[in-house]
């Protein structure tokens, strides 16, 4: 072999190389880029409530919905509660539904309240109709006929809750925080949720301002208490937690953060953790803005429900578009209405056949008349924030997942027109034989579980523990969440 052909022949294995190594390079970044994308969602249930599991889409938008207004759940009418009752935290407890809320009253005239803060109880067997019991714990004017539980320390804003935490003492079954002396956060337990006795002393968290309703709970995901309340961040009303492994010692508070949205002022924050997806946190705070008074009330301000979403309890996707609006009841223009209750529970629909609700509540009448209330609001199961599809179509391919079970189970709603099909791809985008969008059997309805089929049936268990995406190609139609179950 000449000196030429054998310059040839390097240069020909120098090039070949060298592509070989720019392509092992490109197969690297984008299965880097795969891996960083990917999603091990298990079997848990995913809510549509932001970008977490979309990862190209056209044509649709993830929707915010609006909870439909019921009846009135309470009126403080009592002569130990009235027109500035709120603070309101609602749970279900086994069969027992139980609120907890500040009786009070002001005066407009004396411009003064009229009675010392008390902190009240009432139940109820649906969620829906409530009965204030007479309890004879606490007097008031001279009898015991009366629903309050709690006086004193604490009474301006005690939030109880009922501690999922497995190594939970027997008396301390349920917890409580509010705010005592120097306006410094204190605990409270119960053995039954009726008779309470201060925890702690000395106050557990000082960093804050705790003149509203401060929350804390048992993430039995992370295995921790969390806790939320708010203080001023350059002179905006704002939000700030913190953790504990034993209800007694707090990390020191961070600030909660909303990227991409402006600095508003939320007067409460009503976090939960989601009960049908426990690692996804929910929070209906109460918007207040102050500089507007429609109403012209001596108060000035007006206040909303608003919405924000959260995988780690710290970053918050925030909605600005309200959720309850003031609407057409006047008062509910008045400054400190529209406060969401801490709480959300399971509820009997009241359209006959139809499954079961979400209520959530909210007051109206604070500061008119003689006593305010606590109204009911529904969502449909998983309902927040859907993902939407006009009736001029679109679609949406997920990231990279991978999961456990058997069958794709979603929660969805179409018109009479629309649709939803689905087609199972592997990671690159290739779609898998027998899954494809032309074997999808056409969805149509309006289901909280549906199970989604191909021609060959509904089996996934042969792709579960691989990587895949799931496209949605939908008409006039929401998903709002989905599940892979066995």
């Amino acid at each position: 072999m000449s000196r030429n052909q054998l310059y040839k022949a390097f240069s020909v294995i120098i090039l070949t190389l060298f592509l070989v190594t720019i392509m092992d390079r490109k197969a690297y970044s984008a299965q880097e880029e795969a891996n960083k994308d990917l999603r091990n969602i298990g079997s848990r249930r995913e809510l549509f409530i932001d970008d977490y599991l979309i990862g190209q889409m056209t044509g649709m938008e993830l929707k915010l919905q609006k909870p439909v207004m019921r009846d009135v759940a309470l009126a403080h009418d009592e002569p130990w509660e009235g027109n500035v009752s709120c603070y309101h935290t609602v749970f279900q407890d086994g069969d027992v539904y139980r609120m907890y809320y500040r009786g009070a009253h002001y005066d407009e005239q004396q411009k003064k309240q009229t009675h010392d803060q008390l902190v009240c109880y009432a139940q109820s067997s649906d969620g829906i109709n409530w009965e204030k019991p007479e309890l004879g714990i606490v007097e008031f004017e001279g009898s015991k006929k009366n629903n309050i539980i709690w006086t004193g320390i604490g009474s301006h804003n005690f939030a109880p809750f009922r501690d999922l935490n497995p190594a939970a003492k027997a008396d301390e079954k349920y917890k409580a925080i509010g705010s005592g002396p120097g306006g410094l956060l204190y605990t409270f337990k119960s053995a039954d949720a009726i008779h309470w006795t201060q925890m702690s002393e000395k106050p557990v968290i000082t960093e804050g301002k705790f003149d509203s309703q401060n929350l804390a709970f048992y993430d039995v995901e992370r295995k921790r208490y969390v806790e939320f309340h708010r203080h001023f961040r350059k002179g905006i009303r704002d939000i700030m937690t913190c953790t504990s492994d034993d209800f007694a010692n707090w990390t020191d508070p961070v600030w909660l953060e909303y990227p991409n949205v402006p600095p508003e002022h939320l007067y409460t924050n009503q976090i939960i953790s989601y009960f049908r997806a426990p690692n996804i946190f929910l929070g209906f705070p109460k918007r207040f803005v102050p500089s507007r008074n429609p109403a012209g009330h001596p108060a000035r301000g007006v206040s909303d429900g608003v919405f924000m979403t959260s995988r780690d309890g710290r970053t918050f996707k925030r909605w600005t578009e309200a959720i309850i609006r003031p609407g057409l009841q006047i008062e509910r223009w008045v400054n400190r209405n529209n406060m969401t209750a801490w709480g959300m529970v399971t509820t009997k629909s009241q359209l006959p056949g139809t499954p079961d609700e979400i209520s959530i509540y909210s007051t109206e009448g604070y500061y008119r008349g003689n006593d305010c209330r606590i109204r009911r609001f529904t969502y449909r199961m998983d309902g927040f924030v859907s993902l939407n599809a006009p009736g001029a179509g679109g679609e949406m391919v997920t990231k990279p997942i991978i999961f456990t079970g058997e069958r794709l189970a979603i929660n969805y709603s179409t018109s009479a027109a629309g649709d939803i099909s689905v087609e199972i791809q592997d990671a690159s985008g290739k779609p898998i034989k027998g899954y494809t969008l032309k074997d999808a059997q056409r969805i149509i309805g309006d289901q909280i579980e549906q199970i989604v089929t191909w021609k060959g049936g509904s089996d996934l268990s042969k792709l579960a523990g691989k990587p895949i995406r799931l496209r949605f190609v939908m008409k006039d139609a929401d998903l709002y969440s989905l599940r892979f179950k066995q």
